[in-house]
C-alpha cells in the first residue's frame, strides 16, 4: 500500500520536478508530431501567425483594465516607445518607468 509519507522523502521534490519536465516535454513534442500530420491551409496559417499577438492581448488586457489609468498610460507609453525605437527593452523601460512615476504620485 502506498502512503503519502513515501513522497515526502528527500527525492520527492526531484521526482516531482522530473515528472513535470517529462510532462512538459511530452506536451511540446506531441504538438509538433500532431502538426506534422495536419495539412495547414492558408486560413489556418493566418490564424497561427496571429496567435502570439492575440495571446499577448488576452493576457495584458485584464491587467490594463484592472490597473486603471496608470496601467493604461504606461502601456500606451511603452507601445509608443517601441514603435519609435523598434527596441523592446526601450519600450519595457519606458512603460515600467511611467508606471513607477504615476504610482509614486498616486495616480
Amino acid at each position: 500500500m502506498t502512503t503519502w509519507i513515501q513522497f515526502a522523502s528527500p527525492w520527492g521534490s526531484a521526482l516531482a520536478i522530473a515528472a513535470m519536465a517529462l510532462a512538459t516535454y511530452l506536451c511540446r513534442i506531441g504538438g509538433v508530431l500532431l502538426m506534422t500530420r495536419v495539412k495547414i491551409t492558408p486560413r489556418a496559417e493566418r490564424g497561427l501567425r496571429a496567435l502570439p499577438g492575440s495571446i499577448i492581448v488576452a493576457t495584458t488586457l485584464p491587467l490594463i483594465v484592472n490597473g486603471g489609468l496608470s496601467a493604461f498610460v504606461s502601456v500606451a507609453v511603452a507601445a509608443i516607445a517601441m514603435a519609435l525605437t523598434r527596441v523592446e527593452l526601450a519600450g519595457l523601460a519606458a512603460g515600467l518607468g511611467t508606471l513607477s512615476i504615476l504610482r509614486a504620485f498616486g495616480v
